[in-house]
C-alpha cells in the first residue's frame, strides 16, 4: 500500500524537498532512480521512506511492497515540485546514513585502496567508487578536505556501488599515509610528472594504496613526501594528464587482481 502525495508541502516528503539545491543532512542519504535504489535495498543501511511517480512505483512495486518502509506516490508535476527538478525516472529512496568506518578499520581488513586528498567534485568520488568496486579494491580513503561521498550526485554516479564500499575519512592528514606505510601498505602517488616511474613497471606489493590529489593542482608536496613512489600513467601523443577518475581507473585495472 502507499499514501499519495498530494501537496509538495507535505511534511512526510521533506527528505526530499530541493534535493538538486541543497545538500542532505549527515542524518540520511538519498538513492535516486530504480538500479540505485535496488542497490541500496541490498545493504544494511536503514530506509526512511520511498517517493515514486505513479510510473515508478509500477516498477518498483515489487521490491518496494516488501521493505518495510513507507512508501508515497506523486504525480510527476507535484514530484517536480517537491524536489526542484524533473525527475523522469521517478524513483527516490531516503535511508539514514551509517557510522562510517576508522582508517584502522580499513587498514585492519584491506589489501588494495583508493586514497583521495582535496576531491571535492561529487560525480568524481562516484565514479572512482564504481571503478573501485568493479576493479577489485576493497575500500576508499579521504583526506578531511574531500567532498562528501554520499552526497545524491556521488550515490547516483557510482549506480550506488558506493553503498557497498567501506569508506573512511581521515583525521590526521598526510600523516595517514605514514600510518598507511607503517601498517604494511606501498603507498603510489599518482602524478603526470615524467620523472615518475611508469604504473606498467611497478612490482605489485601484498598491500597497496593508489593517492591522488584533487582535479588539477595534484597532490601536495606534503602529501607526495610521505608516499613511497611517484607513479605515472605513460601517454600518447602529447597527452599530458586525464581526470582523475579515468586515471584511478587505468591504475586499478593495472593492479586488479584477476577474475575468476
Amino acid at each position: 500500500m502507499f499514501t499519495a502525495i498530494t501537496s509538495a508541502d507535505d511534511p512526510r516528503v521533506s527528505d526530499y524537498v530541493s534535493i538538486r539545491e541543497r545538500r542532505e543532512s549527515q542524518a540520511f542519504l538519498i538513492a535516486e532512480s530504480a538500479p540505485v535504489v535496488e542497490r541500496l535495498l541490498a545493504t544494511p543501511y536503514r530506509l526512511r521512506s520511498f517517493l515514486f511517480t505513479p510510473k515508478g512505483y509500477e516498477r518498483m512495486r515489487e521490491v518496494a511492497d516488501t521493505a518495510g518502509a513507507p512508501i508515497y506516490v506523486a504525480e510527476p508535476e507535484v514530484m517536480q515540485a517537491i524536489t526542484g527538478f524533473d525527475l523522469h525516472r521517478g524513483v527516490l529512496a531516503s535511508a539514514n546514513r551509517r557510522p562510517m568506518p576508522s582508517l584502522n578499520d580499513i587498514l585492519g581488513s584491506c589489501n588494495r585502496i583508493v586514497v583521495l586528498e582535496g576531491s571535492n567534485d561529487h560525480e568524481n568520488i562516484g565514479a572512482i567508487a564504481r571503478a573501485a568496486r568493479a576493479l577489485g579494491f576493497d575500500a576508499l580513503v579521504l583526506d578531511p578536505s574531500c567532498a562528501d561521498p554520499f552526497y545524491r550526485r556521488s550515490i547516483r554516479v557510482s549506480m550506488g556501488e558506493i553503498l557497498h564500499l567501506p569508506v573512511a575519512r581521515c583525521t590526521e592528514w598526510p600523516q595517514a599515509l605514514v600510518t598507511m606505510a607503517q601498517r604494511g601498505f606501498e603507498t603510489w602517488a599518482l602524478t603526470p610528472d615524467a620523472t615518475a616511474e611508469s604504473l606498467f613497471s611497478m612490482q605489485m606489493p601484498a598491500k597497496v594504496a593508489l593517492v591522488t590529489g584533487a582535479e588539477g593542482p595534484g597532490l601536495t608536496l606534503e602529501a607526495r613526501e610521505r608516499t613511497h613512489y611517484d607513479v605515472r600513467i605513460p601517454m600518447h601523443r602529447g597527452v599530458d594528464s586525464i581526470n582523475i577518475g579515468h586515471a584511478l581507473a587505468v591504475a586499478m585495472a593495472a593492479v586488479s587482481p584477476p577474475v575468476s
